[in-house]
């Protein structure tokens, strides 16, 4: 039976990554439920397309076992994180991701996912694939130059262009 993943998308979140992994999820027989890193489910992508997503980020704490993996979905959010880091969906984010990571949920993520799951400090000792401008950021896990890096139950991918070389891995340890 095929396990169920929560996608985290910030808001506005790289559609061209997010999209991978929900086609990716569709067409594998994989479920799924968006929550948008936001208060409300209406978020857009950075080049501005408006979406509605499952749920709200909120929804998702103390739900973390109804999931097999997190899949966070990198974009223009990301950036500017640390100005915002006391809204509460950027708080309910990095306890939602310390808490999968800490039952050992698969970890999927690109761009500066890795750097996310990093500030949480569940990558320590761990070979991650970051966004070569955040890789400077990475103080617990061990950032590399690959274009993706799966260790353990950690799968990621520099940026949403390199979200092909792990996804076949991804899918395989989804089903």
């Amino acid at each position: 039976m095929a396990k169920k993943v929560a996608v985290l998308a910030v808001n506005p979140v790289n559609g061209c990554g997010l999209f991978q992994y929900l086609e990716a999820f569709f067409e594998n027989g994989i479920s799924y439920k968006v929550f948008a890193v936001s208060d409300t489910k209406e978020i857009k992508t950075n080049s501005g397309m408006g979406l509605i997503v499952d749920d709200v980020i909120a929804n998702l704490k103390g739900h973390e076992d109804e999931f097999d993996a997190l899949v966070f979905s990198c974009g223009d959010a990301v950036p500017v994180f640390q100005q915002y880091a006391n809204q509460p969906y950027n708080v309910d984010l990095m306890e939602v991701i310390k808490t999968f990571g800490e039952k050992g949920k698969m970890m999927i993520g690109h761009c500066a996912g890795a750097m996310m799951f990093d500030f949480t400090g569940i990558t320590k000792g761990i070979k991650v694939a970051v966004h070569p401008l955040a890789k400077p950021a990475i103080q617990n896990g061990i950032a590399t130059d690959e274009k993706s890096e799966i260790d353990g139950n950690f799968f990621t991918a520099q940026d949403e262009n390199t979200i092909w070389t792990m996804l076949p891995k991804v899918i395989e340890a989804l089903k």
